[in-house]
């Protein structure tokens, strides 16, 4: 098992910096100082604050210190006999960055009586790509080392779901040892080799819900299989069965002395004949119909236990619920249970303090191989009960970093963040922060939604743009507060606002986590990562020879996004070298199979742009519409030239596609159009000014 650890305020010695650490990580020490409260923000004193060997205690205000080697990551624990352990891992760069805003006055959970801490993660599949992954990539679970590589899958999210008293996921799958029976009649099915439950069991989850469209994917003969190797795991399961009365037949658990009862349901029976959901005939999952959920949750209050339940339901890759599941969700809770957890869009969505029963309409992916960029950012929840009453609910982001989930660092952390706090100020629920992790807290009278707490001001910060430039990252400014004033120095000048659509543009976690990115498309004998780059502390570097063109870009499809947008492509190259670098949009038709789109699609010029060699960071972007109609995806790439010579080395920085969400403006309060524009990421000008802009945050 490893050990990872907590909190932290970075003080860099003199001299110190992103470049001169990152080429010889673990050789130079800095000085880590922070400080730790409670939940009405009282210091704490006389918790043990470790990264791996080395500790400090909290003084009695609070305070710690420590010097470890200089890393990427750093991964922190914190623990005090009197609260609930907690763990916050951050990258160097983050912290060179905003390190006051995310690491002062992190806050610890009171241990008390009958309080218990929950877990949950979203989606869960082992197999398909895990061991046959496409574009040459690394095989993650190899034939002969299956459990070792399904350990390893978990590995940096196991330390995450051990602290709590209980855990659970979505196991979206069928389990067997080899490919089950006959196929259901549906485009998508998946089976995971039995080393999966020991996998999640080893990485301190207890318990799998069932209830799923994917529970059935291989009819009886995947079912009880699946049945099968559960009742031999460690792990505890419901939301199926061979019939309908073993489908809705709750978990029973005591944690702590107090009787729960887990619940899981899918939202809908399937149009195929005999259906996904368990009946008097056939076995499969438990229908989530508001008669079966108000029925089963009803029946546990009586017997004096505390449901939890959790429900498949909604539209994929949806922003937010639809009504069927928030109407069945929200009868669950005033029938009596005490926590409602929800999945299936393979996206987050926001979360609701309702009744101050807690609401996670969507918890995305947490173990899963789908490889276009939208499903890769979701949340680990912990939930405090205090004898089946909300307490406290805490949001760890993930990355779903090459199919492995790892903890969401730099701009990763800030778009689960951003968008998780987003969607739920739509529910009037307010995502506190505490240093990397978002919180929810309960309020005192149960008829009020939300607690909001007193605002700290609006705090005003300047945005500087590279030479040149018309497109600057925001990426680096405080997720936990709204943009609610630009002021331009050029009073003739106007911005407008975007977003990103490609993960890990600034390559600052790119070699993180021991798992490498496969989202990008680049010739993997001709990369190299840099400990240098145009912005932060790494970038990457690709081998160009006079023999043939070199291709750039995103990997996979992007399949989330609006149609007759404007876009702009932006990338930052440093070469010594002459270099034609040729941008293109590739799309997918919606008829296209996905092989055929990328070797047979054709590639439309988006614009050229010529490398002449100079010394420094050249700055490039393009502008162009995104697809409009006849395409489910689409996805950009760079064509690299060399124009002289026989090899030569390219660096590239900060390679991003931004959507616009609206036409430029000059008015000083930025309007918000839809939930995207609400989460941006870039601000874009209409010409280059020198001057830095001031932003305001609320």
């Amino acid at each position: 098992m490893r050990y990872f650890l907590i909190a932290c305020l970075l003080v860099l010695q003199p001299g110190l910096s992103a470049h001169s650490f990152a080429g010889s990580t673990g050789e130079l020490n800095f000085t880590l100082a922070g400080s730790i409260v409670d939940e009405q923000a009282r210091p704490v004193a006389g918790v043990k604050v470790s990264i791996l060997d080395i500790q400090d205690t909290s003084g009695v205000d609070g305070t710690f210190k420590l010097a470890p080697a200089a890393a990427e990551t750093y991964q922190l624990r914190f623990s005090h006999p009197d609260y609930f352990p907690l763990i916050q891992s951050f990258s160097h760069y983050e912290l060179e960055q905003n390190a006051a805003s995310l690491l002062n006055g992190i806050s610890l959970v009171s241990r008390a009586k009958n309080r218990v801490m929950l877990a949950f993660g979203g989606d869960v599949m082992m197999g398909r790509r895990y061991y046959k992954p496409y574009f040459g990539d690394e095989v993650l679970i190899r034939p002969g080392h299956k459990l070792a590589d399904s350990r390893a899958i978990v590995e940096f999210i196991k330390p995450y779901m051990s602290l709590a008293d209980y855990a659970a996921v979505n196991l979206e799958t069928q389990v067997a040892d080899k490919t089950p029976g006959e196929r259901a009649p549906k485009s998508v099915t998946f089976y995971s080799r039995p080393e999966v439950l020991d996998a999640l069991s080893w990485a301190g989850i207890d318990y799998v819900s069932l209830g799923n469209n994917h529970t059935y994917d291989y009819k009886e003969s995947g079912l009880h299989s699946t049945l099968t190797f559960l009742d031999k795991s460690a792990l505890a399961y419901s939301g199926a069965g061979v019939n309908e009365q073993a489908a809705l037949k709750a978990h029973r658990q005591q944690i702590k002395g107090q009787d729960f009862s887990m619940l899981g349901y899918v939202g809908w029976e399937g149009s195929s004949k005999p259906t996904q959901t368990a009946n008097h005939q056939h076995g499969g999952a438990a229908y989530g119909s508001m008669a079966n959920m108000l029925s089963s949750v009803s029946g546990e209050v009586e017997q004096k236990r505390i449901p939890v339940v959790q429900y498949h339901g909604s539209r994929e890759y949806a922003d937010g619920p639809t009504g069927v599941t928030e109407q069945r969700l929200k009868s669950s809770l005033d029938a009596g249970a005490a926590l409602a957890i929800a999945h299936h869009p393979h996206v987050s969505q926001g979360l609701e303090l309702y009744n101050n029963k807690l609401i996670a309409y969507s918890m995305g992916n947490f173990i899963f191989d789908q490889n276009f960029s939208a499903t890769q950012h979701s949340f680990l929840l912990y939930v405090w009960l205090d004898s089946g009453k909300f307490h406290r609910a805490e949001i760890v982001p993930i990355y779903v970093k090459g199919y492995k989930p790892t903890p969401a660092t730099g701009m990763h952390r800030y778009t689960v963040m951003k968008r998780l706090r987003q969607l739920s100020q739509l529910r009037d629920t307010h995502i506190g922060q505490s240093g990397g992790h978002g919180v929810i807290t309960a309020v005192s009278q149960p008829e009020i939604a939300t607690h909001k707490p007193e605002s700290n001001g609006s705090k005003e910060q300047a945005l500087m743009f590279d030479k040149g430039a018309r497109v600057a990252s925001l990426y680096h400014f405080p997720w936990q507060q709204q943009l609610s004033a630009i002021t331009l120095p050029d009073k003739t000048a106007a911005y407008r606002l975007g977003t990103n659509l490609i993960n890990g543009s600034d390559f600052e976690s790119f070699s993180t986590f021991n798992s490498p990115e496969r989202g990008w498309l680049f010739d993997r004998h001709a990369m190299a990562v840099n400990d240098f780059g145009a912005s932060g502390s790494r970038s990457l570097s690709l081998a160009l020879t006079g023999e043939k063109a070199s291709l750039f870009g995103m990997q996979s499809f992007r399949r989330v996004y609006n149609a007759g947008s404007v876009m702009t492509v932006t990338a930052k190259f440093n070469t010594k070298a002459a270099v034609k670098v040729n941008f293109y949009w590739q799309g997918r038709k919606r008829s296209q199979k996905l092989f055929e789109a990328f070797e047979q699609s054709k590639k439309h010029l988006i614009g050229t742009v010529r490398l002449t060699g100079e010394p420094g960071w050249q700055h490039t972007e393009l502008e162009f519409n995104s697809p409009r109609v006849g395409y489910r995806s689409y996805r950009v790439l760079a064509e690299l030239v060399l124009q002289n010579g026989d090899k030569a080395r390219v660096d590239i920085d900060d390679f991003a596609l931004i959507e616009w969400q609206g036409a430029y403006s000059q008015t000083p309060k930025p309007r918000f159009y839809n939930m995207d524009s609400r989460q941006v990421a870039y601000l874009g000008i209409d010409r280059f000014i020198e001057q830095p802009l001031l932003l305001t945050f609320d």
